[in-house]
């Protein structure tokens, strides 16, 4: 049997899964695959923080992160800070074809994005921006800290022939400072994928994340041996542990990743959910959980659980 998978973080991706594991059982590419999984993510507005309907920054603007890369060439496009752009993975995936100038910030993504017809809308939702007003409100009457919430949709994807890729999006900390960019668009640290080894992708703190190169760490141990789920282990919990040591603190991190015979592996300092299919495995939703012996567990979502999120997510803002 052929096979092919696709991992991706997050309850929220989910559906996207179901859509990539559809082209990829279908004979579809890694790339065409990858791009549809993180699009989906990013047109649904109850997801706060990938693209429509993303938390803004302190500024009330929407500012979105993204990149792509192609295991088989390690082609990668990425922006950062762009506006007003409704799929901000293709802008990226578009700019990977470019041999220079593939990583565009701010106004100068969002230009490029105009000027190659990419799809331009609000991203600022009126349900963003109530919990926008919320927050300052909050922040005003209270020592509150202003940030909450850092959760990227990251995706590594397997076809059929072999090739990988890998994609992010993100809007980013939400109440960052205006040009904030953290680990999502950053090759090594955000994403990284090799067709010939496998391929890992992140979302927590991205300026902690960014400290520790782990998606590129955690291809490095699978190319070195280790499966998926020991690669992930050691270089999450060990690079956790030194941060906590030497810098005094350390945020929240989350992997997943997938080597090139479809084997997968996650791990976390906090409890984390994410989705995957393979050709062997239906489209599932799992939950992880850091474990002492640094071993990550693992096991199935309930329906509770899902029912409560669904409830949480679309619970009406006064």
């Amino acid at each position: 049997m052929t096979m092919w998978g696709t991992i991706a973080t997050w309850r929220m991706a989910h559906d996207g899964v179901v859509d990539a594991s559809r082209q990829l059982a279908a004979g579809g590419t890694a790339g065409d695959a990858v791009e549809a999984l993180i699009k989906r993510v990013e047109a649904y507005e109850y997801y706060k923080s990938v693209g429509y309907g993303g938390l803004p920054n302190e500024e009330g603007e929407v500012e979105m992160d993204a990149a792509f890369m192609d295991g088989d060439t390690f082609a990668q496009g990425a922006v950062a800070g762009i506006h007003n752009v409704l799929h901000a993975v293709s802008v990226a995936r578009a700019l990977s074809h470019e041999h220079y100038n593939s990583f565009r910030v701010g106004a100068g993504a969002t230009k490029y994005a105009q000027l190659q017809g990419f799809e331009m809308v609000n991203m600022l939702t009126p349900r963003a921006k109530k919990l926008w007003q919320q927050r300052l409100a909050a922040m005003r009457a209270s020592d509150l800290s202003p940030y909450d919430g850092h959760d990227t949709v990251g995706a590594v994807t397997l076809a059929g022939n072999g090739s990988m890729a890998t994609a992010t999006s993100t809007s980013g900390l939400f109440m960052k400072k205006a040009g904030r960019v953290g680990d999502s668009p950053l090759s090594g640290s955000g994403f990284y994928v090799d067709s010939a080894v496998g391929g890992a992708a992140a979302t927590g703190l991205g300026e902690d994340l960014m400290k520790g190169c782990l998606s590129y760490e955690i291809v490095r141990q699978m190319a070195a041996g280790k499966t998926p789920q020991e690669a992930a282990d050691q270089a999450v919990y060990s690079f956790a542990e030194t941060l906590q040591a030497r810098y005094g603190k350390c945020g929240e991190f989350s992997l997943v990743a997938m080597n090139n015979r479809g084997e997968w592996g996650v791990a976390t300092n906090v409890e984390f959910t994410f989705s995957v299919a393979t050709a062997d495995a239906a489209p599932q939703i799992l939950i992880a959980h850091p474990a002492a012996d640094h071993q990550t567990r693992i096991e199935p979502i309930t329906q509770e659980w899902l029912d409560a999120y669904e409830r949480r997510i679309k619970a009406p803002i006064d």
